[in-house]
């Protein structure tokens, strides 16, 4: 992968270069030659920033200092173009680790929504892994392709988006026991376990993304019917930043606190029974009325509508092909 937001070096044209200048305000710009960023406080002609390193102060016409750094792959997922909503990176970092994706692992997901996960992913699995990304909305993939394109300067190549239904596509697209980590951002992931499962590998992980209690639980109760699992393990995590300044430590008035639910398991080998789990007694059965609550009407199933989903899809579009000129342009210029 080549192109796209650079770790380190000196500034040059065609890097994505993160500004925080008076009060705190970012803006995030994209170097270009003859490029400029007018704001009310003056202008910030780009060239100033060509050959700087990174973290460097620069000084626009008005004579104020801006920061300078390459945003971090959580800067950019959070101020990205978004059709669906997005797994935070506080969530993303959980399902790397939880997951345990590795470099060169074949890695399965569902759906892409916007293509924040889908860049976490790709990092994880290098350019020797692989990522199979699914997604029922042609429009979200737009989206998604657009936004990854973006950040590494075109698609990767070890990068496949599928359009449709996981459960009705998954057999076409690989090869049974051949996928080490399957990733389910969806509604309804009980709908998807058993081609899951014939999918993983004995040992692969399967993880859950999931908005709420009820979805949480009826996915949970399922896959232990499966009987193809090791015991699902649940949790979610919670960011409290502090204000840290001399003597004054306390937390911060806000913090990031709910924002879905990660469920995990592992493969069993063909033909494993688990050794029996005592369990405390408990309600594990339900019926019509419960499964009532977990419809995606009930959870609360957001939809974007069509009008704005198309200008998400343009804002995308827009930023990778500038992505795309601005890297061919730098690349002319250092064959030149």
């Amino acid at each position: 992968m080549s192109g796209g937001i650079r770790p380190s070096g000196p500034f040059r044209y065609g890097d994505r270069v993160q500004l925080t200048g008076p009060k705190g305000r970012l803006s995030t710009i994209t170097l270009r030659d003859g490029g400029e960023l007018h704001t009310h406080h003056g202008v910030l002609r780009h060239s100033e920033l060509v050959g700087q390193p990174d973290g460097s102060v620069v000084v626009n016409s008005a004579g104020h200092e801006y920061l300078a750094l390459r945003p971090l792959l959580r800067d950019f997922v959070m101020s990205m173009p978004r059709g669906a909503a997005i797994v935070y990176p506080k969530d993303a970092v959980q399902i790397l680790a939880q997951a345990d994706i590795f470099p060169g692992a074949t890695v399965v997901e569902a759906g892409v929504g916007s293509g924040a996960l889908s860049l976490w992913l790709l990092r994880a699995v290098g350019a020797e892994g692989r990522l199979v990304s699914f997604e029922r909305r042609p429009e979200f993939a737009e989206v998604a392709v657009a936004n990854v394109s973006t950040f590494f300067g075109a698609t990767p190549a070890n990068w496949e988006v599928v359009g449709g239904d996981l459960a009705e596509t998954l057999p076409d697209t690989v090869a049974p026991g051949s996928v080490d980590r399957v990733v389910l951002d969806m509604l309804a992931p009980w709908e998807c376990i058993d081609v899951v499962a014939d999918a993983l590998t004995p040992g692969g992980v399967v993880i859950c993304y999931i908005a709420t209690a009820t979805q949480l639980s009826r996915v949970a109760e399922y896959i232990r019917g499966t009987g193809l699992f090791t015991e699902p393990e649940a949790n979610e995590t919670m960011v409290r930043g502090w204000h840290v300044e001399g003597l004054a430590v306390r937390p911060d008035h806000r913090m990031i606190a709910h924002t879905g639910f990660l469920l995990s398991a592992r493969r069993l080998a063909p033909g494993a029974v688990p050794p029996e789990r005592k369990r405390r007694a408990s309600k594990t059965s339900y019926g019509d009325e419960d499964v009532e609550l977990w419809t995606p009407g009930a959870v609360g199933d957001r939809e974007i509508t069509d009008k704005n989903l198309r200008k998400r899809v343009r804002e995308a579009q827009r930023a990778a092909g500038a992505a795309r000129d601005a890297w061919e342009d730098a690349e002319d210029e250092h064959l030149d």
